[in-house]
């Protein structure tokens, strides 16, 4: 099977490199650009591509991988919400993609932004770096026997709930499934979770059901000084809405790895006008507020996991014994 590896980083290259010796019927070229309708003509002569959350797998695309004969779309990550799935179903299109490679990493960079916008680390590392060593405004508060609002529990959801119950809080989840795993964990209604959540933690895909699940509505519910974490989906959170709440008060603080102008990198044009109406540039402005770029997946471990699950789904799929779990359907 012949891959043509999209949006190539070098540790992408590096880390499928490892794995490929593995796999000795496949092979793989990698780009650096992403997909996009003017991009993806280059897949011609492939069985498939491979793209991430990011990638522009739009009806224009789909209708060019099709006409490439592209049979499969490799998703190295778990989301999909950036494919049209009726387009690629009426083309036939396979999509397989990575569920689970390593949610004790999102998970437990959830919690470092938790701490970190608690703590003020941001501000207090810049301080020091001045030779400020003044504690003025650097005051947190325990997170021990205070409470966890977690919003989704599959296995990322459930790797945060753990830590969060490792540090003593009391944890409460809104979820459409429960999951029999997290026994110390209390199910509720997700009013009942932002009424009485210190902390508020995303851990749910990106659909209808979930789009802008976090709007002026739901904030209003919150406690006043909640501190909201989101390394799920940008889409989770209406921004102008955020703003807003950031802008009453209603947060002790924010920690961000996702946000909705994440496709395209609103940071790849920094001209001032783009940036000035940037969402993202504005949430930046904000000293309680502190912003990842999308690095909960970046680690060791969930890049191997990811490469060899990629490759799997390759072979898996040329061999006619398609996993049931990773696929889209």
């Amino acid at each position: 099977m012949k891959i043509l590896f999209y949006d190539t980083k070098v540790y992408d290259k590096e880390t499928f490199n490892l794995a490929l010796p593995d796999f000795p019927e496949i092979t793989v070229d990698y780009l650096k650009t992403d997909i996009s309708p003017k991009t993806a003509a280059l897949a011609k002569g492939y069985d498939a591509i491979c793209a991430f959350v990011s990638s522009d797998l739009g009806k224009e695309t789909l209708d060019v991988l099709h006409d490439c004969s592209v049979r499969l779309l490799l998703m190295r990550c778990a989301g999909f919400n950036n494919i049209d799935l009726e387009t690629a179903k009426k083309y036939g299109m396979t999509i397989l993609r990575v569920p689970g490679y390593s949610p004790e990493a999102v998970a437990e960079h959830a919690m470092a932004l938790a701490l970190a916008v608690n703590r003020h680390l941001h501000k207090a590392y810049i301080k020091v770096r001045e030779n400020n060593f003044s504690l003025a405004g650097l005051m947190g508060y325990n997170f021990h026997q205070k409470t966890a609002g977690i919003i989704g529990t599959g296995k990322i959801g459930a790797a945060m709930a753990r830590i969060c119950h490792g540090f003593g809080m009391k944890v409460l989840a809104y979820d459409v499934y429960k999951n029999p795993a997290l026994d110390f964990v209390t199910y509720v209604e997700l009013d009942e979770l932002l009424a009485s959540s210190d902390l508020i933690s995303l851990h749910c895909p990106l659909m209808d059901s979930t789009y802008h699940l976090i709007n002026k509505d739901t904030i209003a519910k919150m406690k006043d000084g909640v501190i909201l974490i989101n390394t799920s989906r940008g889409g989770l959170i209406k921004t102008d809405d955020l703003i807003l709440g950031i802008r009453a008060h209603k947060f002790f603080g924010v920690g961000l790895d996702v946000y909705e102008e994440e496709t395209p990198n609103v940071f790849e044009d920094r001209s001032d006008e783009i940036l000035e109406h940037s969402t993202t540039a504005r949430l930046l402005s904000f000293p309680n507020v502190i912003i990842t770029s999308h690095q909960g997946f970046f680690t060791e471990e969930a890049l191997k996991a990811i490469a060899c699950t990629t490759l799997s789904n390759a072979r898996d799929f040329e061999a006619g014994t398609i996993p049931e779990y990773n696929l889209v359907k």
